[in-house]
């Protein structure tokens, strides 16, 4: 089954992200890193992608005759999507156990962010056979 985890924050966090020491951001990508280097050897990882920060966002709305409309930027939203990570394993627990894992990597001074973490199935099935 594939899950993917998303990663959000608030610009709040974002600027806190900032502050850190530049020890403390190390130790934060290296965990990543680790966790994500490990999630590939088990054969779990599908992908995982960073995203650009909030205010290069625009949401798009088809407009006359499809022509693209943009919106944005949305500085009063409360979270944004930071990134995620694709997972393909057994069973929901072991997407859980992982979103746990990425929710505890190390923030200033290696205490756990506790960073939420929101895990959903990906649906595989093409959308005619939903219906």
């Amino acid at each position: 089954m594939k899950y993917i985890l998303l990663m959000t924050g608030t610009k709040a966090g974002v600027d806190t992200y900032k502050a850190w020491s530049q020890k403390d951001i190390q130790a934060h990508f290296a965990f990543l890193m680790n966790l994500n280097k490990n999630l590939s050897e088990a054969g779990e990882l599908v992908a995982n992608e960073g995203l650009a920060m909030p205010h290069q966002a625009k949401v798009v709305r088809a407009g006359k005759d499809g022509v693209p409309v943009t919106d944005g930027v949305f500085p009063e939203a409360k979270e944004f999507l930071l990134g995620y990570w694709i997972v393909d394993v057994e069973s929901p627990e072991r997407a859980y156990e992982i979103a746990a894992r990425l929710s505890a990597g190390p923030g200033p001074g290696g205490v756990p962010t506790n960073m939420p973490i929101e895990v959903r199935q990906i649906m595989s099935r093409r959308t005619e056979e939903q219906l």
